[in-house]
């Protein structure tokens, strides 16, 4: 495979079964660089949960681009003790009780734009209820940044993760697209950030700035980075969520209907919409010393492409993987924890809220809707790997 390994944006699942008939180390080169692609679930865990592996930019040993070098402080890139302290402070945003806290906002939202398509007979779930409601819960709760900016903060967000992809897999407008939203975002939130330090309110970034200023190692420039990292990875894993979660219930109609009728299932579904169809369909990681995965040794600065999407769908851990199973993880079932969250150091941090948002919206549109179905015969996909989710999703509500 010349390019990279998935033959069909669309659908990238038969690429991943192929990967896996290979084996569950795959060498594979990426951007001119030997890599070896992880391809089944246990060796993902492996590598995901062992104090062997990590990010290796600090150290200097990384084989891989750093996608996010122009923006200092984002701690998916960083390997404790320096993620710790980051991710420590980050943490007081999605604490059971201020997760509790948002549940009535996200609610709110998603009343108020489900009434807004019902009376119209049809809505965008997308655009019309995944971006605004994970608009006015990130940015707009966490950040304290005005909802009516939602048309940049859509694009920066969009930019950016098509921006993760392998250099050689992106035009020059895609790279160019990638600097001029980093310099942007990161121009917005300095701007944001100076008018927080004069008028602190109640939101995650009046925190951080007050931790700064009573004398903390947080930087400015940290804090820059973690409101680049809170916007992208925050608002595009709930609205790919939202979105792919919506679409793969759409074409499967008698798990659509199960999840009417028993909605007590919607945590067990909610799951198995990110094992099914996971808005983040791969990660890398970098050997920090010599260890093992497998029956394969690898060395220090050995770099993976550990395939969770690939691992969530392997038959040797789930039954019957490539359907949607929304019983799945209702507990009648040895069903193993799905990847699409991540394991171990840098698992989601945002995973809780983005639960949140994704019940409201799911739970009011089976409530309110009686009937509910596609409004087109195709979708289309963002073009970016990392990242699967589509562009729209128009539904007709019955």
């Amino acid at each position: 495979m010349n390019a990279f390994w998935v033959e069909d944006n669309a659908n990238p699942y038969p690429s991943y079964d192929r990967l896996r008939a290979q084996g569950a180390l795959v060498p594979h080169l990426l951007d001119d660089v030997p890599v070896t692609l992880v391809t089944r679930y246990d060796e993902c865990a492996q590598v995901l949960t062992g104090n062997d592996w990590g990010h290796g930019y600090s150290a200097g040993i990384s084989p891989f681009r750093d996608t996010v070098a122009a923006i200092p402080g984002s701690f998916v890139r960083m390997d404790p003790p320096e993620h710790g302290r980051l991710r420590g402070l980050v943490n007081k945003a999605f604490t059971p009780r201020t997760v509790a806290d948002m549940v009535p906002l996200a609610q709110g939202v998603v009343d108020t734009l489900v009434t807004e398509g019902l009376a119209n007979g049809s809505i965008d779930v997308l655009n019309g209820l995944a971006v605004p409601l994970a608009v006015a819960m990130i940015p707009g709760r966490l950040l304290g940044a005005p909802v009516s900016d939602a048309h940049l903060f859509r694009r920066w967000q969009l930019a950016i993760a098509r921006g993760s992809d392998p250099d050689h897999l992106l035009s020059t407008s895609d790279i160019e697209a990638r600097g001029a939203a980093a310099q942007e975002c990161l121009a917005y939130f300095a701007a944001l950030i100076a008018e927080k330090k004069a008028n602190p309110t109640n939101d995650l970034l009046s925190e951080l700035i007050a931790v700064e200023q009573a004398g903390d190692q947080l930087a400015e420039r940290e804090v820059l980075g973690l409101c680049v990292l809170l916007l992208v990875a925050g608002m595009e894993t709930s609205i790919n969520l939202i979105g792919n979660g919506m679409l793969a219930l759409l074409r499967d109609p008698a798990q659509l209907e199960l999840l009417r009728a028993r909605p007590e299932l919607m945590a067990s579904a909610i799951d198995e919409m990110l094992r099914y169809d996971a808005p983040t369909q791969f990660t890398i990681r970098v050997a920090l010393s010599d260890t093992v995965v497998g029956d394969r040794e690898f060395k220090r600065g050995d770099g993976v492409v550990v395939l969770t999407a690939s691992a969530s769908r392997d038959p040797l851990v789930y039954e019957d993987a490539d359907a949607l199973d929304i019983t799945r993880y209702e507990g009648k079932h040895p069903a193993r924890r799905h990847l699409g969250f991540s394991l171990g150091l840098h698992y989601c941090v945002g995973a809780p809220l983005a639960r949140i948002e994704a019940e409201a919206a799911f739970r009011t549109l089976l409530d309110r809707a009686p009937a509910l179905t596609l409004a087109a015969d195709s979708v289309e996909y963002q073009p970016s790997l990392i990242h699967r989710g589509i562009l729209s999703l128009p539904v007709k509500l019955g």
